[in-house]
């Protein structure tokens, strides 16, 4: 979460930036290739505590994220924190410990791809 104390404004799936669509759909179907292209070169994504630097790093972890589960993924809303940043709820369930999550995927872009994603509950 943004420390900054506006409140956030709520947006559907259709407003949200292209970048972020194109990566939630492209994880969804595990299209590495097409989520790898909706992050800058020098990109960092934080997944599970752990940061994910540039491209060949950022590859990696998609290849391997969804290796070990099975799940399914619901857009559940989301919010335009900033100019440029965006927090998007995604519902998923499956066979991870626990069976079901809410997780927020903040966003931030730059030039027109996302260079930052923090994945938290």
């Amino acid at each position: 979460m943004t420390s900054d104390s506006t409140e956030a404004t709520v947006t559907g799936w259709d407003q949200l930036p292209g970048p972020i669509t194109t990566y939630l759909v492209a994880h969804a179907r595990r299209d590495t290739g097409a989520a790898l292209a909706a992050f800058t070169t020098d990109a960092v994504v934080t997944d599970e505590g752990r940061d994910h630097h540039g491209g060949a790093e950022i590859e990696e972890w998609l290849k391997s994220s969804g290796d070990s589960y099975s799940y399914t993924t619901e857009f559940t809303g989301a919010s335009i924190l900033a100019a440029a940043s965006f927090d998007v709820v995604q519902h998923l369930e499956g066979d991870f410990p626990g069976g079901v999550a809410d997780l927020h995927y903040r966003f931030t872009l730059e030039g027109g791809r996302i260079s930052r994603l923090v994945i938290e509950p």
